[in-house]
């Protein structure tokens, strides 16, 4: 049974927002997604009034799931802050619903406390590293993935967090398509393929879906993908950054305590810029920069077996020596990487013993040896 829009805004009809009036006349309703039983909106309120309206998130996110039809529901409440008006009181803790809980934009430390003091970790995870890169189109969910289950070929326990919220590429490179489903305690199980635990964005939105979000919603989206997912146990949670410097980052920073980053580039020297913005960020937040990858490093004919440097080459070899940071590995432009990626089948696994699985596997121990002793700890 499909449920539309139209059910939804009737669900939510009779809910009565903290000034009285009916939720969908208080103009906070973000549009409405809702297809194949998954429905996904926001509240967007100021964020001096985040508190009164939380307990208004949790009815319509079960108003929602009243609906015959309705799997999946993610309400997020997003708060902003009006120009010169006071930071609103933290947040108090939300239990049973798997909605997105509200997170404050650009809210400053109060009493000068470092905004990392909020950082917890995700019980049951060793370690969280970033795979990220200064701009979009290097290869990084590509690298990530295959990075992930070099960590797995090593004898770790892997998790795949797809946290690129405006361009989701997990479910196309892994080939999962399915919704995750909610355990006891209303925490989202996170899908299993290739021994990895994945959990991405692209499973509760439509693939076409244009994700036209603000800063809050992404910090919150990101925050709910961390936060309300059962991870299990793991050694590594391999997370897959959205290109650049912008809120994703830093609410993953201030979220968790990363244990490292890594960062992909090509060789041009515009990939490197951006790059240099990357890792310059990720020591900004005292995270570990556990090295630098060139994706694309060169082109070997598959005939004469001669190699063309598409990109230019060794240029993130050179800035990873002059930035002082390890040079984890170079990986050429292959149409194997490429076809097995958009195949649903990532080349590490598909092709176990061929030379670019190896040169993953060898990145990824670089990787592990650098993690060695948190996962001992752990």
């Amino acid at each position: 049974m499909s449920v539309t829009q139209q059910q939804v805004l009737d669900s939510l009809a009779r809910i009565k927002s903290p000034r009285g009036v009916a939720l969908t006349n208080a103009n906070v309703l973000s549009p409405i997604s809702a297809s194949d039983g998954k429905v996904f909106f926001s509240i967007n309120v100021d964020a001096a009034e985040a508190r009164a309206w939380e307990s208004v998130r949790a009815e319509a996110e079960a108003a929602v799931r009243g609906i015959p039809g309705v799997t999946t529901v993610l309400v997020a409440l997003t708060a902003e802050r009006k120009a010169g008006a006071a930071p609103p009181p933290p947040p108090q803790p939300s239990r049973g619903t798997p909605g997105v809980q509200p997170v404050h934009a650009h809210k400053p430390p109060q009493g000068g406390q470092s905004p990392m003091a909020r950082q917890s970790e995700i019980p049951g995870v060793a370690a969280v590293i970033a795979v990220a890169s200064g701009k979009g189109g290097v290869g990084k969910s590509t690298t990530a993935l295959n990075l992930a289950l070099g960590l797995r070929d090593l004898g770790l326990k892997v998790g795949l967090l797809d946290a690129d919220i405006y361009g989701p590429s997990v479910p196309r490179l892994t080939g999962l398509h399915e919704k995750p489903e909610l355990d006891g305690e209303r925490k989202m199980i996170p899908l299993r393929r290739f021994g990895l635990a994945i959990m991405s964005i692209g499973f509760l939105v439509e693939e076409e879906t244009a994700m036209i979000w603000r800063g809050p919603m992404v910090m919150s989206a990101v925050t709910q993908m961390l936060r309300d997912v059962a991870w299990g146990t793991l050694d590594v949670l391999v997370v897959d950054m959205p290109p650049g410097t912008g809120d994703a980052q830093l609410t993953l920073a201030q979220n968790v305590p990363l244990k490292g980053a890594v960062i992909v580039s090509t060789p041009q020297d515009l990939s490197l810029i951006d790059a240099r913005r990357g890792l310059a960020m990720f020591k900004k937040v005292n995270v570990p920069v556990l090295g630098i990858v060139e994706n694309m490093s060169y082109f070997q004919c598959p005939h004469c077996g001669t190699k063309s440097d598409i990109f230019g080459h060794g240029g993130a070899r050179h800035e990873a020596e002059k930035l002082g940071v390890p040079f984890l590995g170079e990986i050429p432009l292959h149409m194997a990487i490429r076809a097995t990626s958009d195949a649903g089948n990532p080349v590490v696994d598909s092709e176990p013993d061929g030379p670019h699985a190896a040169i993953y596997r060898a990145i990824a121990g670089q990787v592990r040896d650098q993690l060695k002793g948190v996962i001992a700890a752990a």
